[in-house]
């Protein structure tokens, strides 16, 4: 990054860490100018940096700003601390998977990313040139051994006690060492500049327990929609794949469903030869597979549906 946008990304970070200032302003629809105009109260003298809709940087005297947040934006939740007496587990079935896009369309949604961005990737997978291809989406497979955690010198990724993999934005630092360590590649780095929160979005954003709060120059991924698994609700994605594809909940209950099925984990595993991708690796994934037999649906290579990050035929590691 050259110098510009690194002043731009300090400022970015000063400002979300000043509580949503700026945020409130805009969600409550009020521009600096206008809110300079209505504004009769004495200067304080205080600056305060925010983020104008054309997404420059501009100081302003605290004076100017209506000081009230959103109740969405507010959460009293410890983002360090999981649901007590919860191991949360994730099942992959792909024998299911046809690559309908909607668990990526969900998980975009879910955490205001734009449209053409996600969590979770869906890999056109092939373990030998005699064998059919087949479809494998993969979010962060939030290990029991992560070495994103091991690496970070920050301590701005770390392990919940329910078994997520959680990142602290306003702690990262962005050297991507823990994008290098993964070894799934689950993690993706925020470059944007451009892209902001709308007023609509801002007005009926949930209050995110450990999601990524989009801070540019930092890392993000998938984090199970804690906001959900704290309200006993399976993730978006979960809720949105119209194939039942993925499976999840609570390994301690040994229970998981998809929504419309809800199974014993332990037996799912066991009758369908369940896996972990790249086991020998010992990162102990919280996600596992079912393999790809007795498609539900013939494999359609449609265009437009393929992932464009290269990963479009390679062995699967089971």
């Amino acid at each position: 990054m050259d110098s510009k946008n690194n002043d731009l990304n300090d400022s970015r970070r000063d400002f979300l860490r000043k509580g949503f200032v700026a945020t409130a302003a805009v969600a409550t629809g009020l521009g600096l100018t206008e809110t300079a105009c209505k504004d009769t109260k004495s200067k304080t003298g205080d600056t305060v940096k925010l983020l104008s809709p054309d997404g420059k940087i501009v100081e302003v005297d605290s004076s100017m700003i209506n000081p009230a947040i959103p109740d969405s934006l507010l959460s009293n939740h410890n983002v360090r601390e999981g649901v007590p007496g919860k191991k949360f587990v994730m099942v992959i079935d792909l024998s299911r998977c046809r690559n309908a896009g909607k668990c990526k369309s969900a998980c975009s949604k879910m955490h205001y990313l734009p449209d053409n961005r996600s969590y979770i990737k869906i890999n056109k997978m092939q373990d030998s040139d005699k064998a059919a291809p087949y479809w494998m989406p993969t979010p962060c497979f939030h290990c029991d051994n992560p070495p994103c955690v091991k690496v970070c010198p920050v301590g701005a990724t770390f392990k919940l006690t329910d078994g997520i993999v959680a990142i602290d934005n306003e702690r990262c630092i962005g050297c991507r060492f823990c994008m290098v360590a993964c070894p799934y590649s689950a993690r993706v780095f925020n470059w944007d500049t451009e892209y902001q929160l709308n007023i609509t979005q801002m007005n009926e954003i949930k209050p995110h327990a450990a999601c990524s709060t989009h801070v540019t120059g930092t890392v993000e991924k998938c984090d199970f929609c804690p906001t959900n698994t704290a309200k006993n609700e399976l993730p978006d994605c979960v809720q949105a794949c119209p194939n039942g594809v993925f499976y999840f909940g609570d390994e301690v209950e040994d229970v998981v469903s998809n929504g419309d099925e809800t199974v014993r984990l332990s037996q799912l595993l066991k009758d369908k030869s369940g896996y972990r991708y790249l086991e020998d690796l010992g990162t102990k994934p919280r996600v596992y597979y079912l393999p790809p037999v007795n498609r539900q649906f013939p494999f359609k290579d449609v265009e437009g549906q393929n992932e464009t990050d290269g990963q479009t035929s390679h062995e699967s590691g089971h």
